[in-house]
């Protein structure tokens, strides 16, 4: 599909044209001159941060009183869902509101093989975000909205950058996934290749997730006056697990909570939440709080062998609830109610409908091409979307455990179908949170079910699966 000509609502276009010709003539803006009255966008992805790894969700170990103040001035989901179990088919499916299978981007970029001893292998699947694609960068950046991703991008070499996706700006995002080193120059030693681009100006002492928020911070103040979209995907908390010293240090002296207890992931955790609350009280001081939608979400679950998640099974790369259910978070002025949390399944496919929704941008056709939903009933507490199944799907090995396994939610049925001849499983989440009752076998109707819903909805959007080896 080529990229859409977005019918816009309102005056936002022509409201933000006029606002860019006066950027380009050199004219200042009165402070107090009201230029765009639009929504602004704010989309924090943190990556690899677990359903329960803030406290807000109730960890006593890490401890995260920006993000829970956050929490409580807008609506949390309880759940909430990654489209996969790792980072760039759901960094695609935020982009696109597309399902990652329906993209055959369906793996983290650029994946690993399945070692010996297996009879089927990974389809030949897509290793980049196709630029034909329409992006949350595409639609805003057609109503006017200055856009910017700054931080991990992880969805394809060049061309495939974020400039080529709809972003006016793009800091620190290219193909890699990861850091070398958290710590200026963020490399390891002389004959690295640095990671992060497009930083300059670094200085010894400076940590990845400080310097990007400053960027961050940079970006709304250049763009106070006009709308913006800015996606922020952090690095952290991925690996290497690299803290601050001084924060390490207070959480070698704290006790454990269910399983967590690595002091030096905490001590990321902490940064994290110090510079949520750098750009809340940024947008406090630019006068943008009441105007800007505040996302806060993770990319996948929690990397198992430094967290845990004690009231779900799974982490990331796995097939079970701990491996995609998020905190999610969203701040809308006059549209949340501070405190308030839904329970109703939503998944990281909605947030294109929903977001152009929310800031008056009509997406047109788009809309019955994409398989998101908009879930503005929820956060106006006023109904539900029409929907009561999600699917994941994931044709690949992965090293942390979950491999060659399809998954279906519907209602409060769960049912993961695997393609290397594992039994079905199928689980309430209901009666069962933790996954540990398989009632494939006495649940025989439920089962086929929802076998032949997760094999039609493989058709409907052109899923590929493992090929023999």
């Amino acid at each position: 599909m080529n990229k859409l000509t977005l019918s816009i609502a309102g005056s936002i276009l022509l409201s933000s044209l006029s606002f860019g010709a006066l950027l380009s003539e050199g004219q200042s803006v009165p402070k107090n001159e009201a230029v765009s009255d639009k929504m602004n966008v704010l989309l924090i992805l943190i990556d690899d941060l677990g359903w329960q790894d803030v406290s807000y969700m109730g960890s006593e170990y890490y401890e995260t009183p920006n993000i829970d103040t956050l929490a409580s001035q807008g609506m949390t989901f309880t759940h909430a869902y990654a489209a996969s179990s790792v980072c760039s088919p759901t960094r695609a499916s935020i982009m696109t509101g597309k399902y990652p299978a329906r993209l055959h981007l369906t793996d983290w970029i650029s994946g690993h093989p399945a070692p010996a001893g297996f009879d089927i292998e990974a389809p030949d699947w897509t290793k980049y975000l196709d630029t034909t694609e329409t992006t949350l960068g595409d639609v805003f950046q057609s109503a006017g909205y200055k856009t910017a991703s700054i931080g991990k991008w992880h969805l394809g070499s060049e061309p495939y950058f974020p400039e080529h996706n709809g972003f006016d700006v793009n800091i620190g995002g290219n193909h890699y996934g990861r850091p070398d080193s958290y710590w200026w120059p963020y490399t390891r030693g002389e004959n690295d290749t640095n990671p992060v681009p497009d930083l300059p100006g670094g200085e010894e002492g400076e940590y990845l997730t400080d310097r990007l928020t400053t960027e961050a911070i940079t970006f709304m103040e250049e763009n106070r006056y006009r709308p913006f979209f800015l996606y922020f995907p952090y690095y952290a908390v991925h690996t290497p697990i690299e803290g601050k010293e001084d924060l390490k240090q207070k959480y070698q002296a704290k006790d454990g909570w269910r399983g967590q207890d690595d002091a030096e992931y905490a001590a990321m955790i902490e940064t994290v939440d110090t510079n949520v609350g750098r750009l809340m009280q940024a947008l406090e001081d630019l006068d943008l709080a009441d105007n800007t939608i505040v996302v806060f979400f993770s990319d996948n679950g929690g990397l198992n062998r430094v967290t845990n998640m004690p009231d779900l099974r799974g982490a990331k790369g796995q097939e079970y609830e701990g491996g995609i259910r998020e905190p999610l978070i969203m701040k809308v002025p006059d549209i949340t109610t501070p405190g308030s949390n839904s329970e109703v399944p939503v998944i990281s496919n909605d947030f294109l409908p929903t977001l152009a929704s929310l800031a008056g941008i009509d997406i047109g056709d788009l809309a019955d091409e994409i398989d998101g939903l908009d879930i503005t009933p929820l956060l106006t507490q006023s109904g539900t979307p029409d929907r009561d199944t999600l699917y994941w799907h994931y044709p690949h090995w992965h090293s942390l455990g979950g491999h060659f396994f399809g998954r279906i939610r519907k209602g409060d049925w769960v049912l993961i179908e695997y393609f290397d001849g594992r039994d079905t499983e199928l689980y309430n989440l209901a009666n069962d949170p933790r996954e540990q009752n398989n009632l494939a076998d006495t649940e025989p109707a439920k089962r086929d079910e929802l076998l032949n819903d997760l094999a039609t909805w493989r058709t409907e959007v052109g899923a590929q699966m493992p090929v023999p080896r």
